[in-house]
């Protein structure tokens, strides 16, 4: 074989190598938002804003809308849950009823500061519906396990301040607290939330 033609294979090869990785990688994304049949969620034992134990039966025949964050979260806990809440002022008013099928719940990651008492006047200036789950550090960090939630301390500017880098997701549980599917939060609006809602309790 001639250089001139080892040449032309080798430009022709990396043309044809160069077409495929762009194929590939233009390849439509998988479908995403299912979660069923993942291993997803399971038992818990937390406590309720109002101080009392409740686990996975306490909403028993409810779908969970269910969320994971801090209430001294400077911006993206308040946006996503202030999306939750007009979700389910859409949900009500478009299928009234519906809302009473629905537990939506905001699962602390931060439970050494949110405690019962901060957590229902933090999920009070959202809505009426919304309940506010935190626990002892063993609890939430075996919650945060069991539904695949990364949360990490970040020190803050001063000492022993600090925020907390976390996954920020819309889960959707059935009744039996099996998962069902997901929305990231970044891209999720409140007419996202109410759909995905409506399209199982309607």
């Amino acid at each position: 074989m001639n250089r001139r033609l080892a040449v032309y294979i080798a430009v022709v090869v990396a043309v044809v190598l160069a077409v495929g990785a762009a194929i590939w990688w233009q390849r439509p994304a998988a479908p995403q938002g299912n979660l069923s049949g993942t291993a997803v969620g399971g038992p818990f034992t937390l406590v309720d804003e109002k101080g009392g134990t409740v686990d996975q039966d306490s909403y028993a025949g409810k779908w969970r809308l269910m969320y994971f964050g801090y209430t001294y979260c400077p911006d993206i806990c308040p946006t996503d849950t202030a999306k939750m809440a007009q979700a389910l002022t859409l949900l009500e008013a478009e299928h009234p009823g519906a809302l009473a099928r629905v537990a939506p719940l905001f699962v602390t990651v931060d439970p050494e500061r949110d405690t019962p008492a901060v957590l229902a006047e933090f999920t009070g200036h959202f809505h009426p519906a919304i309940i506010g789950l935190t626990g002892s550090r063993a609890q939430i960090d075996a919650m945060l396990k069991t539904f695949r939630i990364y949360a990490q301390k970040v020190p803050g500017a001063t000492e022993g301040s600090y925020t907390l880098d976390h996954l920020a997701v819309f889960y959707l549980m059935d009744p039996e607290n099996r998962p069902v599917a997901f929305l990231a939060s970044q891209t999720a609006t409140p007419r996202d939330i109410a759909d995905l809602l409506a399209r199982y309790l309607t």
